[in-house]
């Protein structure tokens, strides 16, 4: 059984290893790859696209308004 993708290490960011929330995942599937299967949290996409987090908080509520299938 491959277990390069285990369920536990996907649900953690991929720079800082805190747990993510599905909001968190989905964000960094719409920001960077839909097929993507390591992420970052909230706070280290913040640092990387160099934007403060209440904009990408506020991008996911913009995004789960527009009906994207990433934040269900």
């Amino acid at each position: 059984m491959d277990t390069t993708h285990s369920t536990a290490a996907c649900n953690k960011c991929k720079q800082c290893g805190r747990i993510l929330t599905k909001d968190e995942i989905g964000l960094h599937k719409k920001l960077y790859n839909r097929g993507a299967t390591s992420y970052f949290c909230i706070d280290c996409s913040s640092q990387y696209l160099e934007v403060p987090v209440p904009l990408l908080q506020k991008k996911i509520e913009e995004f789960k308004a527009m009906g994207c299938t990433l934040f269900l």
